[in-house]
């Protein structure tokens, strides 16, 4: 290509981004992050395969996980705030931070399947599953079920290192809340062990997990850094904060009525795995505080309590309809908060991507 081609390319593409709606641009920058994901994992293929091969089983972990059909919701939500705060559609930093920001998913997501000791994600095997079944297939010596979380567990902390070395060159601004998001979620997954191992209703402290959890990492922090990687507009920081607190404590509470209430072949997870694992959601914080028939059946044994009467009793009680009020109400905050500091056009993406998140709709 010549100078003068060259020079054409670049203005048409300007030209372009002008003209594009704000899902078009998103959905660009989008693809730019789905390209470096996989460079970055088919260059980490290629320097442990001279290295030693026996490796590429970690780093194909971290790959399994990140093809697994994710819905990019952090690098989505970080996108569009750097867009609509008047970020340039061609920075690599942005599309390098939005990639950091799906392999800290992925890492969590690798970390949580062991915690939860769940045996699918996505429709299959979580990783230490699959790799315990490696090892007793392999006839290998030790436990197979410790072996497999061990890996699972490695292959998380390999996915935050390379997060890591994506945000080589993110500005310190960005990078503060990077150190932000991390710690929240490591501090929420914390409390969230914390809380199924007391087992007390609290309304206040499940709703607090349900945002430090998950929340604030999936969209108020996400956020936060696509604005500061703008430059950081103080008009929009505010609103940002707003719709993200509120439209993360809507995705998590999503979470719960599906873990609850959804179908295995729809989710791709266990159904009720937050029943056997004793977890304090606000949906059970709602339940056995306020229902004293769900106080009665499930009484300090939430394992034990038969799933499908549990199951019908929450229905019964209207414990389904008053988690689904409370998604509602928190959408409608979501979107009052942009619709007033953003322009039509972002505003009614963010809507968009608000409803897509709390309803699991595309």
């Amino acid at each position: 290509m010549t100078s003068i081609e060259a020079t054409t390319t670049v203005a048409q593409a300007a030209i372009d981004d002008s003209q594009a709606t704000p899902r078009v641009l998103r959905d660009r920058m989008l693809a730019r992050v789905e390209e470096r994901l996989f460079a970055l994992l088919a260059q980490e293929r290629a320097y442990w395969t001279e290295q030693n091969p026996d490796a590429l089983e970690l780093v194909d972990c971290v790959g399994t996980m990140v093809a697994s059909g994710g819905k990019r919701l952090r690098p989505a939500f970080c996108i569009a705030a750097y867009l609509a705060a008047g970020g340039d559609p061609a920075s690599q930093v942005a599309v390098d931070t939005a990639a950091a920001l799906e392999l800290m998913h992925t890492s969590a997501l690798l970390h949580d399947d062991v915690l939860d000791e769940s045996e699918l994600r996505r429709n299959e095997p979580t990783a230490h599953v699959r790799h315990a079944t490696l090892h007793r297939e392999r006839d290998w010596h030790g436990d197979a079920r410790h072996y497999g979380q061990s890996v699972a567990m490695l292959a998380g902390n390999l996915a935050i290192v390379y997060a890591e070395r994506l945000l080589a060159t993110c500005p310190p601004a960005a990078r503060s809340v990077w150190g932000e998001l991390s710690t929240e979620l490591m501090v929420g997954q914390f409390l969230d062990v914390r809380a199924a191992a007391r087992f007390q209703p609290d309304i206040p402290l499940a709703r607090w997990i349900a945002l430090f959890k998950s929340g604030r990492y999936t969209v108020y922090r996400p956020l936060s850094v696509g604005a500061m990687l703008a430059g950081g507009s103080p008009e929009l920081l505010v609103p940002f904060e707003e719709y993200g607190l509120a439209l993360g404590e809507a995705f998590q509470l999503r979470d719960d009525l599906l873990d609850a209430f959804g179908d295995t072949d729809v989710t791709g997870k266990p159904a009720r795995l937050d029943f056997k694992q004793h977890k304090m959601t606000l949906l059970m914080s709602f339940a056995l505080q306020d229902e004293p028939e769900v106080k009665a059946l499930v009484g300090d044994d939430l394992p034990h309590t038969d799933p499908d009467e549990l199951h019908a009793l929450l229905i019964k009680t209207g414990i389904k309809d008053r988690v689904e009020a409370v998604i509602e109400e928190r959408l409608k905050v979501a979107n009052d908060a942009v619709s007033a500091a953003l322009p039509d056009a972002w505003a009614s993406e963010l809507h968009a991507m608000a409803r897509a998140a709390a309803y699991r709709v595309k």
